[in-house]
Parts: C-alpha cells; sequence; structure tokens
C-alpha cells in the first residue's frame, strides 16, 4: 500500500500523541482504587496527624480512600523500605519528613538510596518545633534551663521518637551549641515521648509543634521556646531559642513520596492536587492550629530542598558522632 506524503505525516504525528493520549488518560483515570499512604511512626504523633490531614483532603478531591498506614521503627527505615520495593504505580506513597534527610548519613548500610529511590511528589508544610519542659522542672526560660542543666549535669533526660528524628536532632544541636550534658531517651512515637514527659520520667522534649501545641495550651507542658528563626504564629508569646543561642534553628517539615519511576503524569497530578490544598483557606487554617506553615514546592524543588536538609544534617550527624541504636 502506498502512502501520500500527507498522508504518512499524518499517521506519523497520530502514533506519536498516542503515548501522550496514554499518559493523559492514565492520570485522569488515577486513583481507580484505594492509595496507601505509609507512615514511619505510630498512630497519633505528628507524623500521623499530617498524613491523615492531607490524606483526607486527596480523599475528597480525588475519590478514592488515601488509608494511612503506620509502619513504625527504625526512625523511617521501615516504611521506607516497604515503600521502595512496591509498584512504582502511584497507589503506595510514603510521608517524607527530616528524619529521612538524618537517616541518610546517620545509617551505613541501609539497603536504599534515599535520594535515588524515592520520588519526591510534593511538600506539605514547614513546622516549628518547640523545646517543652514537665511543669515541675524549676526552670521557666531557656536561660534558666541551661543553668539548671549546668548545674544537674547528666541527670536532665532528653526525649525523642527515635534517633535521628527531628526532636532528637533539634536536641543534639542544642546540647552542642550550649554545652550542656543531657541523656537521650528514645520512643518509638510522639505520644509515648509526651506521655513519659507528662509523668516525669523525662524532662525535656524538642517536640513537634503539631504534637505539643493542646498540652501548652492546656497548661499541661511548660514551652520555654520555639526551634524556628522567627516566633510561631500558634504560640506568638514563646520566644525562639535563637533569642538566647544565636545561631541556632531547626525546622521540621513534611511531604510526600513514591517509589523511583512512579508515573510523571501521576506526580504532577498529585502535586497539584496537594498545592491546590495547601492554599485554600479551610486546610491551611487546620495547619496554622496545628503550628504548621503551608510549603508549596514543585516536584523538582521538593527534591532539591531534600538534598539540602540531607547535607546539612550529614555535618551535625559526622561533627557529633550520632550513631544509630
Amino acid at each position: 500500500m502506498n502512502f501520500s506524503r500527507r498522508e504518512f505525516l499524518h499517521l506519523a504525528a497520530s502514533a506519536a500523541a498516542l503515548p501522550a493520549a496514554s499518559r493523559i488518560a492514565r492520570a485522569q483515570g488515577y486513583p481507580a482504587r484505594p492509595v496507601r499512604l505509609i507512615v514511619g511512626y505510630g498512630p497519633g504523633g505528628a507524623p500521623d496527624i499530617m498524613a491523615r490531614l492531607i490524606g483526607q483532603w486527596l480523599s475528597e478531591r480525588l475519590g478514592q480512600p488515601f488509608v494511612v498506614e503506620n509502619k513504625p521503627g527504625a526512625n523511617g527505615n521501615i516504611a521506607t523500605e516497604a515503600v521502595v520495593r512496591a509498584p512504582a504505580d502511584g497507589y503506595t506513597l510514603l510521608l517524607v519528613l527530616p528524619s529521612h534527610t538524618v537517616n541518610a548519613t546517620l545509617y551505613q548500610n541501609l539497603p536504599y538510596n534515599f535520594l535515588r529511590d524515592i520520588a519526591p511528589i510534593a511538600a506539605i508544610s514547614r513546622d516549628a518545633g518547640v523545646m517543652v519542659v514537665n511543669p515541675s522542672l524549676p526552670v521557666r526560660s531557656v536561660p534558666e534551663f541551661i543553668a539548671y542543666a549546668k548545674a544537674n549535669a547528666g541527670k536532665i533526660n532528653m526525649a525523642s521518637p527515635a534517633i535521628g528524628s527531628f526532636p532528637h536532632m533539634a536536641g543534639e544541636l542544642f546540647k552542642f551549641m550550649t554545652g550542656i550534658d543531657m541523656t537521650h531517651v528514645g520512643y518509638r512515637s510522639s505520644v509515648a515521648a509526651i506521655t513519659d514527659l507528662l509523668g516525669g520520667q523525662v524532662q525535656v522534649y524538642f517536640a513537634p509543634i503539631t504534637a505539643s501545641i493542646e498540652y501548652v495550651r492546656a497548661g499541661k507542658l511548660r514551652a520555654l521556646a520555639v526551634t524556628t528563626t522567627a516566633r510561631a504564629e500558634a504560640l506568638p508569646d514563646i520566644p525562639t531559642v535563637g533569642d538566647f543561642v544565636p545561631g541556632y534553628e531547626v525546622s521540621g517539615w513534611y511531604g510526600i513520596g513514591a517509589p523511583k519511576n512512579a508515573p510523571a503524569e501521576i506526580v504532577g497530578r498529585l502535586n497539584t492536587e496537594i498545592n491546590a490544598g495547601l492554599c485554600d483557606p479551610k486546610l491551611r487554617a487546620r495547619l496554622s492550629d496545628f503550628g504548621s506553615s503551608a510549603l508549596v514546592l514543585s516536584p523538582s524543588d521538593f527534591s532539591k530542598f531534600i538534598a539540602d536538609e540531607t547535607e546539612k544534617w550529614a555535618k551535625v550527624v559526622k561533627f557529633a558522632n550520632i550513631k544509630p541504636e
């Protein structure tokens, strides 16, 4: 069969359009079934709260359940490995947080490379941490805490969800910059850490503001300072650690990732839908209630953000000689 040049060009153009049309159709048909959102920490803590908040938004927007699955252990490594090994089809997602950027240096023999094996989809929020103490501790400010800790060297127990977690790293940086000695006590979740802080088994916790703000508002925990360079909108009367320890700054953050090679059109759609939520007044208000501020990034910008955080915490891990348990 012979084709005219015009017919040949028309057929060639149609053939070239088929993959693009297929990709568009795949994105429009997504999700066709429930999506798993894996969280590397236990129920009730700050990561779990954030995952359920964004999961509810995506469920309402996309018409399929985004089911949060908690897989605690090894500072998020168990959950991360489960996602790395999952099919790259957009139906298994990972809640990404600072511990992932710390783990890259903290653990020497991980079965995955986070920067290589997880595809960044979207950021969600950037949060302040808050330095909280048990109200029985006779301190009401950061300078008073430093003086008390120096007078009681080795007797202060500092809680965190795990070695390498945001609260742990915030505490280690505080120890380094103030020269005080505190004993790290690791837990499996923010809930467990706060429970023991309330009970007096530990004395201080550099807590995610999301997990601690209600206890602070109720007077069950005493907030000494927030960890960011600026005061937190949710706790405007609380000073920053940097007001007393110049140069100190630690921010928490959350985002969503997927196994590498996840379809670009699905990554793009999820990024669009998440960013739409971060611009929605109601969702922004919910984030603000938890002490969080929306962090709107493209997949490529989020990838650079993660790479920069990985480099930053590598220096702290190495300098402080932090080792996994």
